[in-house]
């Protein structure tokens, strides 16, 4: 719906850009299927050609689809990354960067070494990637610090962000901190302690402390 609508009389995603230097980004996936093994794939995702078209006319940057992690399943776990990046080649085929989003659960009870699986299949999946496509890849932020740094120096991947996945924002921006080349894509802990019922200033006064933190802690 956003990307169809306008603002102030302009397209949403070039008065995104071009008035507020916002990136535009399209979420596509269509939600969670049941969790199978310990992880939660994507449904399917009908009509994604005509999706993608529609967001290269519309200047849309990239997309982002998300997929959870629950258990240290190495062959769920496989199964979640080829998904991901069999839909991100088609992606890339549109001209469009792709957000590859395989969450961790925080509470997963062996989270490290899901989180040594997820690396071990995501590496195999951009080694594969032509050297001329870029892809992001936002993940958990994880329990051993630095972890996900061979996949940021990449060649084939843009930018690594860090979802802070239940985390409170304290812990999200520690945890952070502790990770070169991270930077955050938060929402829960971004929104945490925001209510309907402040005053504008006192919404505002916390939104903007929030960014601030979230901002020094990332790299």
């Amino acid at each position: 719906n956003t990307m169809n609508g306008t603002f102030k009389g302009k397209p949403s995603t070039d008065y995104l850009w071009n008035d507020k230097k916002v990136i535009p980004f399209l979420k596509i996936d269509k939600g969670l299927a049941d969790e199978i093994n310990g992880a939660q794939l994507m449904k399917p995702i009908i009509g994604l050609d005509q999706i993608l078209i529609k967001a290269k006319k519309q200047n849309i940057f990239g997309t982002k689809m998300r997929s959870v992690i629950k258990e240290a399943n190495k062959n769920s776990i496989n199964s979640v990354v080829e998904q991901q990046f069999e839909i991100a080649e088609q992606i890339l085929a549109s001209n469009l960067i792709p957000i590859v989003e395989p969450e961790v659960d925080i509470n997963c009870p062996e989270k490290p070494i899901a989180e040594s699986y997820l690396l071990e299949a995501i590496e195999k999946k951009v080694d594969g990637l032509d050297t001329n496509k870029k892809i992001i890849l936002k993940l958990t932020l994880p329990d051993v610090d630095n972890l996900f740094l061979p996949l940021a120096n990449h060649d084939s991947v843009l930018r690594v962000v860090a979802l802070s996945g239940g985390y409170a924002r304290e812990e999200a921006n520690k945890r952070l901190s502790a990770n070169k080349k991270l930077i955050a894509s938060f929402s829960r802990a971004l929104t945490e302690g925001l209510y309907a019922q402040q005053t504008d200033e006192e919404f505002s006064k916390l939104l903007g402390s929030s960014i601030e933190s979230i901002y020094r802690a990332s790299h």
